[in-house]
């Protein structure tokens, strides 16, 4: 039988994307519908974290996994133990213990992915601290922004869960829009989605903002898999490219 020239198209990647959490680490698969959830903590362990993983997502087919994490991740390392987490994360071999190819990316990143929808981006992930990073023209720069000084404390004490808690939700709003117009402003971007549990407690989006979702940290971990040509992590960009 003869061929016809053309290329077998590959098939994409079935991903399992695992979104690490303070409370629960939520997992989906391609091809399924029902997002499972285990149970997270302060005691987390990620070789307790993936034997957990395993077990829940055993009658799943998967190539490939995306784990998001709450922390600092460069190069496809997490470089510093997550705070709320237990410890262990920063050396941990993942691709050995799935037994597949894993990409690592932090988790405000990774639901900035899902959000994005061309240009200059700002991602605010408002819950129990704060996630941040930026998405320009496809380069993904996660940042550290919630520890920055901010008044006469951090961003994070200000929007954070300490903050709603201590200076009540009305005054939680407003220096929600004061951070969101500074950091739009400095970072000189076009957009700004708020993620993050607490954007149900704001009764007005402030300006250039919309409202992202927490199912976007899911197809943001899909993306870095199906979309590889349109996004680049800014610690990936070789000199010179």
């Amino acid at each position: 039988m003869k061929g016809t020239g053309k290329p077998a198209r590959k098939r994409a990647p079935r991903v399992l994307v695992v979104d690490v959490g303070g409370t629960n680490i939520k997992l989906l698969a391609t091809g399924q519908d029902e997002l499972r959830r285990v149970k997270s903590g302060p005691d987390l362990t990620p070789a307790r974290m993936v034997r957990d993983v395993k077990a829940a997502v055993a009658d799943w087919d998967y190539d490939v996994v995306t784990i998001g994490c709450p922390g600092p991740v460069v190069g496809n390392r997490i470089v510093l133990n997550p705070v709320n987490l237990g410890p262990g994360w920063v050396r941990y071999d993942f691709e050995r213990a799935f037994g597949r190819p894993v990409k690592l990316i932090n988790d405000a990143a990774m639901q900035a992915i899902g959000s994005y929808e061309g240009g200059r981006m700002l991602f605010l992930g408002l819950g129990t601290g704060l996630g941040t990073a930026c998405i320009f023209d496809g380069v993904v720069a996660p940042m550290e922004v919630a520890h920055l000084p901010y008044r006469n404390r951090t961003f994070e004490a200000y929007v954070g869960v300490r903050g709603m808690k201590h200076f009540g939700k009305r005054r939680w709003r407003e220096m929600v829009e004061d951070v969101v117009e500074r950091l739009r402003v400095a970072l000189q971007v076009e957009y700004v989605v708020l993620g993050g549990g607490h954007v149900k407690f704001l009764k007005r989006l402030p300006p250039h903002c919309r409202a992202g979702s927490n199912a976007n940290a899911i197809l943001g971990g899909y993306r870095l898999w199906t979309e590889p040509e349109r996004f680049v992590l800014a610690g990936d960009i070789k000199k010179g490219r």
